[in-house]
């Protein structure tokens, strides 16, 4: 599904990965994790084709094309989800607009015929429900207003309806107290957890991994993936911390 090899990336002229590799086949997901500075969001952020992020060296397939000459809205429409660690407020555009916008594009893009209000009405509110949300929340401007917990969860409820093949998850797990984080956690298993999709779980902890079980586990450091193993290096590193496992 996605294969990195030997990726190279700067912003304002500072490099900061290093000859990354990996490679995630369908129905498998990925936690990356890592100190500060590691590398991790930007990993992220040039895989979503973010502007400023100058890729050196290296290659990106993505379903056996070559991701990094996409642009952005190609990316996603090709089946590339990026959850963001702090998720924008847009004030003014509500969430059902913004979603069904979203959404319809990506449908044209793959030729598709876009849904009707009412379609969209429908899976939105099944979406919504499976994670808390109540329709009232998907009337209002996006993520205005809304806790951290909320906002997370809203992006699942976006995930959910643009029910991406590869989802790039940037710390979703920040700001989440226990029962947000369980609703999340199930959410993603819910969306995510099946044999044609793939998950990159980017967390600084291994308290999301209780909840969503990796099948692999990556140590990110200065640039470049380190180590990789199975849940049980997550808990490693919490025992141990990065320099330790890193070393």
């Amino acid at each position: 599904m996605l294969k990195i090899e030997n990726l190279h990336a700067e912003i304002d002229g500072k490099e900061i990965l290093k000859g990354l590799s990996l490679s995630v086949n369908a129905g498998e997901i990925h936690a990356i994790m890592g100190p500060n500075g590691a590398g991790k969001s930007t990993l992220g952020y040039v895989l979503g084709g973010r502007p400023g992020y100058d890729v050196t060296e290296g290659s990106v397939t993505f379903g056996g094309e070559d991701l990094l000459e996409m642009e952005a809205d190609a990316r996603a429409a090709a089946g590339l989800f990026l959850g963001f660690q702090y998720p924008v407020e847009i004030p003014g555009v509500s969430n059902v607009q913004f979603l069904r916008e979203s959404l319809n594009s990506q449908r044209r893009a793959r030729d598709e015929k876009p849904l009707s209000g009412a379609e969209f009405l429908k899976l939105a509110r099944a979406q919504a429900d499976g994670l808390g949300m109540n329709m009232d929340m998907m009337k209002r401007p996006v993520n205005v207003g809304f806790s951290g917990g909320e906002k997370k969860r809203n992006e699942m409820v976006q995930m959910g309806i643009l029910d991406p093949k590869l989802a790039i998850l940037d710390e979703t797990d920040s700001g989440l107290d226990i029962d947000a984080l369980r609703i999340v956690g199930d959410g993603i298993n819910r969306i995510m957890r099946r044999p044609d999709k793939g998950v990159i779980l980017i967390t600084h902890y291994q308290r999301l991994l209780d909840y969503v079980q990796p099948d692999f586990v990556h140590v990110l450091a200065d640039g470049r993936i380190v180590r990789s193993g199975g849940k049980e290096l997550a808990h490693e590193l919490e025992r141990e911390g990065y320099g330790a496992v890193a070393a």
